[in-house]
């Protein structure tokens, strides 16, 4: 009998030794799961880069700031006033010279100072669409100036929309009869 139970003993030993190492196996050939209860913490995000100024503010030299960039001509009619008018300051420590102004197409002129614009001043862009041309329409400006290489290019937008000349009403036609002959 003590042969039967040392025999059973032996044999619950050699099967738990033979499952313990087939676990081991498995266990190696799968990923490890997350302990239950544990936070999992994200990296941290990366610091937001530096807001870096215009090379003309580093280095000094002109600035040239727009009150705004993007003029809306709204609608207009057919023949109506095709001057409309940007407005800038030299924000910067040195003078201020537009190379060139160049419309996108025949149909938008622009116009600019020729002389310097010191250091403080103001000025202006004048630009004037052909307003005899029906429909909607999207021009720009492009201005070349003396500021550091990188900013001494600037778009200007202009948008509208031109709708055909009302026609006059015909005057009414003389009453018929009701004359002396």
């Amino acid at each position: 009998m003590k042969k039967t139970v040392l025999f059973t003993c032996l044999l619950f030993a050699v099967l738990a030794l033979v499952s313990c190492a087939q676990n081991k196996k498995t266990a190696a050939a799968t990923p490890a799961a997350p302990a239950p209860n544990v936070a999992i913490t994200p990296a941290p995000a990366p610091a937001p880069a530096a807001v870096t100024e215009p090379a003309a503010n580093k280095t000094g030299g002109p600035v040239m700031s727009f009150d705004f960039d993007d003029l809306d001509y709204g609608t207009i009619n057919q023949g109506d006033e095709p001057l409309r008018v940007f407005t800038f300051t030299n924000t910067g420590n040195a003078p201020l010279q537009i190379k060139s102004a160049q419309g996108s197409c025949g149909c938008t002129v622009p116009t600019y100072p020729k002389e310097e614009i010191k250091p403080g001043e103001k000025s202006k862009i004048e630009v004037r669409y052909d307003t005899n041309r029906i429909g909607q329409f999207q021009k720009t400006v492009t201005l070349t100036t003396n500021e550091a290489d990188g900013a001494n290019t600037h778009i200007l937008k202009i948008h509208g929309l031109v709708n055909a000349k009302p026609t006059d009403q015909a005057a009414p036609a003389a009453p018929q009869g009701g004359g002396n002959h």
